[in-house]
């Protein structure tokens, strides 16, 4: 990531984050690096990585199309795919690791032989972002290298995160939700950037030079296919990462999650290599196992999205309550570098949700409860 020009950001002494109604989180140094880079960057980083394995033949330009099975499903036995001259063939496999996106290819194949899909948990959150990039300005803040501005919700949605990323770029996406779009033209981005919750982010980019065009998503809504619900699943098939659980883009936890769930899914294979028939109930295996990594950022990007009135979802019945419990949370961030680190680690994945649940830190967050009860 470095050779190739990514940015090295100190956690979190670079990084300003923007909490509304309680101000910018201080600046403390927790000791571990943040690396900033473009999706573009990652992805050939990740493919050269991948190309280094003496085991792995990469097959450019192929459209998988299905993947196939025995006549009842119950059995995988590979993939047909298109080739970028149009032909088409079938390669065989032992093990299938569907890892398109939105799992369609899995979803096709479990409803084409009459086995059920699985439940499905959704927050239609009615998400839209744009993105462009800025050169860094000579002149540019030396108090922070990057920046999250998060709206203050639910009375508004506008947020704004930049980072620096390779060839002395800051990477800026603003967002917005449930009829709030960010323009993707000049004046209205500024416009936009200009109205966040504060200015922090205009006043960086306002005599910036802008590289590139805008490009606009829109992401209707947050699912996790409970796959670990279901008492049986066709041999020799496992889908990983967004196949699973899309998330919420903002928080950034996708990507992470579907490493770590490539790291189990390792594990076990690595476990069960000496067996008679080591893919044998591989798939609920994995499935029952990835759920904490899929629960715990789930949860941290769920109570937030719900705050909005109009967020599409069921609510938990203790909802008012885990949100006052997280306003006084992030109070005690402030003026606790202790329970700020923890906070962070959590939020980055490098630590259990649990580890906030210790009685000394539940104390000082209750005295915060107490304090917030009586302003």
């Amino acid at each position: 990531m470095l050779d190739a020009g990514s940015v090295p950001l100190r956690m979190l002494g670079e990084l300003r984050v923007e909490m509304p109604g309680v101000g910018p989180l201080p600046s403390r140094d927790f000791g571990w690096l943040f690396y900033g880079a473009s999706r573009p960057l990652i992805e050939l980083i990740t493919r050269r990585q991948t190309e280094r394995l003496s085991n792995l033949t990469v097959r450019s330009e192929c459209q998988v199309l299905e993947i196939t099975a025995t006549p009842d499903g119950t059995m995988v036995t590979g993939v047909r795919y298109e080739s970028a001259d149009g032909r088409q063939a079938i390669l065989a496999a032992d093990l299938v690791v569907d890892a398109s996106g939105r799992g369609a290819p899995t979803l096709a194949l479990l409803r084409s032989s009459g086995q059920p899909v699985p439940d499905e948990i959704v927050i239609g959150i009615d998400l839209h972002y744009t993105t462009t990039t800025f050169v860094i300005p000579q002149d540019a803040s030396t108090n922070w290298r990057g920046i999250a501005t998060h709206p203050h919700a639910p009375e508004r949605s506008r947020g704004g995160y930049m980072l620096p990323i390779e060839g002395n770029r800051w990477v800026l996406t603003l967002t917005g939700r449930l009829g709030e779009r960010p323009p993707a033209e000049p004046d209205g981005f500024m416009d936009y950037a200009r109205r966040l919750e504060t200015q922090t982010i205009y006043n960086a980019i306002k005599h910036a030079e802008r590289q590139g065009g805008f490009e606009r998503y829109a992401y209707p809504a947050s699912a996790w296919r409970r796959f670990d619900r279901m008492s049986s699943f066709p041999g020799g098939l496992v889908p990983i990462g967004d196949s699973i659980c899309r998330f919420n883009p903002v928080y950034g936890q996708g990507m992470s999650v579907a490493a770590q769930e490539a790291r189990l899914l390792n594990q076990l294979l690595k476990a069960r290599a000496t067996k008679a028939d080591p893919l044998a109930r591989l798939a609920l295996a994995f499935f029952s196992e990835s759920v904490p990594l899929v629960e715990a950022p789930w949860n941290m990007s769920a109570v937030p999205d719900l705050i909005y009135p109009e967020t599409r979802g069921e609510r938990p019945t203790d909802f008012e309550s885990r949100l006052k419990y997280n306003d006084a949370l992030i109070r005690t961030a402030m003026h606790d570098a202790a329970v700020h680190r923890l906070l962070a680690e959590v939020q980055q994945l490098l630590k259990p949700p649990s580890v906030l649940q210790d009685p000394a830190v539940d104390r000082l967050v209750r005295l915060e409860l107490f304090q917030m009860a009586r302003e």
